[in-house]
């Protein structure tokens, strides 16, 4: 057999081989949204790096799948929605305007969880939206003046020209907000949690709403098969 150096090397490393909590889905709430609220509040108290890292997944317009890491910034528990931001004019954004469904997929290493949420994307308001910039830290809104996401970049030289120049406009205008920044609500029509196990009797429990999303609904809950 030839070698093999990568998938040695990722055999070498188990998973989940470690102490992890455990799940009573018994005892889960009614909703997705507080059981989510749960959870992340167990993994904000375990340290777990980054716990409000997800993965946002959209669909271009001829059908291609597209991932990337964004920040989550709000959980509505009552309506089952969860929110993020991105710039309009961005690949994301774009996506979301031609086909305004996602997922979003938390996984948090440290405690073997992952929750998986999938549904209808509606945009905020301009205000919502101009609120939330100003509360982002100076980093973040400079970055997001810079503006330009994913277009070709000739330098580093270049970003750090646009920088300085986006610096300065929040020295003169500190409440300058981004012109394609944008709110977004993932308005949940079905989210699962999974608990792994180190024997691989992982828990997976399925919330699916049981009406439009738009209507205060229930939500039916089932145990999946690992």
């Amino acid at each position: 057999m030839p070698d093999r150096p990568v998938a040695d090397l990722l055999l070498g490393h188990a998973p989940m081989d470690y102490a992890l909590p455990s799940f009573d889905s018994d005892r889960a709430p009614a909703g997705p949204g507080q059981l989510f609220v749960d959870w992340l509040t167990d993994a904000v108290a375990a340290d777990v790096v980054d716990p409000q890292v997800v993965t946002l997944s959209t669909v271009d317009a001829d059908g291609s799948p597209d991932a990337r890491v964004v920040v989550l910034r709000d959980v509505d528990v009552q309506a089952g929605g969860w929110m993020f931001a991105a710039d309009a004019d961005s690949p994301k954004g774009r996506q979301l305007a031609v086909r305004p469904e996602a997922a979003l997929t938390a996984y948090w290493a440290r405690q073997g969880r992952q929750i998986r949420i999938r549904g209808r994307v509606r945009e905020e308001s301009p205000q919502v939206s101009v609120a939330e910039f100003r509360t982002r830290s100076p980093a973040s809104r400079l970055a997001a003046l810079v503006g330009r996401q994913s277009e070709p970049l000739g330098s580093l030289a270049a970003y750090d020209e646009a920088a300085r120049e986006a610096g300065a406009l929040l020295e003169d205008a500190p409440d300058a907000v981004s012109p394609g920044h944008t709110v977004y609500w993932l308005l949940a029509r079905e989210v699962e949690f999974w608990q792994g196990s180190a024997d691989r009797r992982h828990i997976r429990l399925l919330y699916v709403r049981n009406g439009p999303t738009a209507a205060a609904a229930g939500w039916t809950r089932t145990l999946l098969w690992p």
